[in-house]
């Protein structure tokens, strides 16, 4: 006797057909599970047994043989668990019905309830381009499900409910299509709680308006942390094929909460200094995204930047770079995207008060140099904007006035990113800060006195060829700020002036 019914699995962020088949045949009982499964499919079987007895029917004396196809793609956690007891009980005849169109996934208890289970969304939408009609899942995980179109999503609670509808005792009902709504930042961060630090301000809009990485350097209280933790509240909106992309990496890590189906506010991920650089890029032995795949759409903020290990510092140049990180495993390779504004912040040196305006500094100048040597050039030169964030004055502080709000802010942004998203229509590109090298010379036009400059400036600050792109794309961005088509002299010196703090500090010695 067999039965074949299908599931769905995921390799990185990459879906496909699961075939679940399973032959049963006389000969000493035993029930075994191939087609490369890991631990957790290999204990499918009993909770399958369990979950079998405990709804009402009965496991089948035999040997029992269940084939996960493909064969040659690793299996990787509990979702089997549904399809493997469908088809054992199909295979044995004490089920009857048609599964041909439809998909199932789902974990079980030893009662026969279905649990959540990761990456429900992607699988949903492989689903629906394999031509399924519909999808069983937990209930837990129909909203996820629900977000795509065209395919009908059954939640089923326990395994009384599936057998009920696949033999037609009583039909479940397909669960309701979900709306996308766009969710705001939460305002209590906003940037009017920030007082003074206008150079710091006007910095980090920048690097919204255009996805730029920003470098935020400064004594300890100067207020570097207060600010990153506001970057989210001007970003612009999310759109629904980036809240798609971004929700992926999530419902793959697990750690979509379950009243959130679909992540529509961009992603702020900020890792402890301790973190490993398999936890910042992703891996293990059954590879998961990293923080910085999980900030994808959003950022990754960084705090005291020196203080993490080298490795994981420099597993971030390639990344950051490309917008993907590719992952090498025995299985295979595979890659997530991480296309971030990453957001460091860093004291100038051990004790945090070198080139303080008051407070000196006890830290010895090889101290000082090896502090900041930490920070490799090539990932500092990664970093478009880098801004001393000065202490500030107690008159600033206490002063009445009301600063500029978040909201404002955001205006200028998304007018910003609105030109920029209708300039790059026709090219693989969202934002300045993603510009490829053959895009610079069509859209980074400059008068010629700001050819000048930018030359002049290169020379004199002895600039990488990284450097130079970077400047551009930060004046292109300040010049869609001001709804300029054209980058002036205005434009090339500010942008500049974001690359000199490297040759204060770095280079000071």
């Amino acid at each position: 006797m067999f039965s074949n019914v299908n599931s769905l699995g995921i390799f990185g962020i990459d879906p496909y057909d699961v075939l679940v088949e399973t032959d049963l045949s006389t000969g000493m009982p035993s029930f075994e599970i191939v087609g490369l499964p890991d631990a957790a499919v290999k204990e499918s079987r009993d909770r399958v047994r369990s979950a079998i007895k405990n709804s009402g029917f009965s496991m089948p004396v035999g040997r029992v043989t269940v084939n996960l196809a493909p064969a040659d793609i690793k299996k990787a956690g509990p979702l089997y668990d549904l399809p493997i007891l469908l088809g054992v009980l199909l295979a044995s005849g004490q089920l009857e019905g048609e599964t041909g169109d439809y998909a199932f996934l789902g974990e079980l208890s030893l009662t026969g309830e279905i649990r959540a289970v990761n990456g429900v969304l992607p699988m949903a939408i492989q689903a629906k381009e394999s031509g399924r009609k519909g999808l069983f899942l937990p209930a837990i995980n129909a909203p996820e499900a629900c977000i795509i179109e065209g395919i009908e999503v059954y939640p089923a609670r326990n395994v009384s409910e599936v057998a009920e509808h696949i033999s037609g005792k009583r039909l479940l009902p397909p669960a309701s299509p979900a709306q996308y709504q766009y969710r705001s930042a939460p305002p209590l961060l906003d940037f009017k709680d920030v007082k003074g630090q206008l150079m710091a301000r006007r910095a980090l809009e920048i690097a919204a308006a255009g996805g730029h990485n920003v470098l935020l350097l400064g004594s300890p209280g100067a207020g570097k942390s207060m600010l990153a933790k506001r970057l989210p509240s001007i970003l612009p909106s999310m759109s629904f094929e980036e809240s798609i992309e971004t929700t992926k990496l999530h419902s793959i890590a697990g750690c979509l909460p379950p009243d959130t189906p679909l992540v529509t506010v961009r992603p702020f991920r900020a890792p402890h200094h301790t973190v490993s650089p398999a936890g910042l890029s992703g891996g293990g032995t059954v590879p998961k995204p990293g923080e910085i795949s999980l900030a994808h759409g959003g950022v990754l903020f960084l705090d005291e930047l020196p203080e993490y290990s080298r490795a994981a510092l420099e597993v971030l140049r390639q990344p950051i770079e490309d917008g993907r990180v590719t992952i090498s495993r025995v299985s295979g390779t595979l890659s997530y995207p991480c296309s971030v504004m990453l957001v460091a912040a860093m004291n100038p040196c051990p004790c945090g008060y070198y080139g303080h305006p008051t407070r000196p500094c006890t830290c010895s100048p090889g101290a000082v140099t090896r502090y900041l040597s930490r920070v490799s050039g090539p990932l500092l030169d990664r970093l478009d904007l880098h801004v001393e964030v000065a202490p500030v004055e107690f008159e600033q502080l206490s002063s009445k006035l009301e600063t500029e709000s978040s909201a404002q802010i955001k205006k200028r942004v998304d007018a910003a990113r609105e030109r920029q998203r209708q300039r790059y229509a026709a090219h693989p590109v969202r934002c300045n800060a993603r510009l490829t090298p053959d895009l610079l010379e069509t859209f980074c036009v400059m008068t010629d006195e700001a050819r000048k400059v930018l030359g002049e400036s290169f020379d004199k600050l002895g600039m990488s060829a990284r450097a130079y792109d970077r400047i551009l794309k930060v004046a292109r961005t300040i010049a869609d700020l001001e709804d300029e088509e054209v980058i002036g002299v205005r434009q090339i010196c500010e942008a500049v002036r974001y690359r000199s703090l490297d040759r204060k500090y770095w280079l000071a010695e």
